[in-house]
Order: C-alpha cells, then structure tokens, then sequence
C-alpha cells in the first residue's frame, strides 16, 4: 500500500522555479544537444535574443503569449508554462503581503 503525503503549501519557504528558469535548466539542453541556438529558437518562437533571455532569467513573466509559443515549440501546450508562472506569481504576492493577509479575515458562510 502507498503512502499519500499531503502538501501543507503553507508551510513552503522555497519559491516555486520560475517557468523561463525551468526552461532554461531543463529544456534548452536537450535543444542544444539538436545544436539549437538560443537566437534560432528566438527565431523558432517569433520573439528576440532579449525577451527569451529575459524570461530564461526569470527577470520577464512568461506572458499568455508566451506560454502559448513555449507550448507549440515543446509540444505540451500554454497549460504548464501558465501554470508555472501562476504558481511563481502567488508565492511571490503572498511573501509580498504577508503582513496585509494577517489583517484580512477568512470569511465562512454559516
């Protein structure tokens, strides 16, 4: 029999990875290995060196846009690139107004 872990998200310090950094790390070597540039799957995606770099970097979000060029060139779709930046998004607002959230009552229906 398995054991199931529940995740308690509250409890998480680390950041989630941000998508352009996720795909830097671990799809860009598989498309280098292909001898792929960085410029000709800028090229491939209809976006310059700089706006790829930039999200590779985590400097830039990975934009609708984005995501939907990400999914196409990879195969799997917006989906994980948007789920990705949403995750990366929440943690980030969440550090962010940590003290305002204290402040803020959860409301429950009776």
């Amino acid at each position: 029999m398995t054991q199931e872990f529940v995740v308690q998200r509250d409890k998480i310090t680390r950041p989630p990875v941000h998508p352009g950094v996720f795909f830097e790390r671990n799809i860009l070597p598989e498309f280098r290995r292909q001898r792929r540039t960085v410029g000709e799957i800028a090229l491939l995606l209809g976006v310059s060196r700089q706006a790829l770099y930039r999200v590779m970097e985590g400097k830039a979000a990975v934009t609708a846009d984005m995501a939907v060029r990400l999914g196409k060139l990879c195969g799997n779709g917006p989906d994980l690139w948007l789920n990705l930046q949403a995750r990366h998004d929440v943690w980030e607002a969440t550090q962010r107004l940590a003290e305002d959230l204290k402040r803020i009552p959860t409301l429950r229906e009776e």
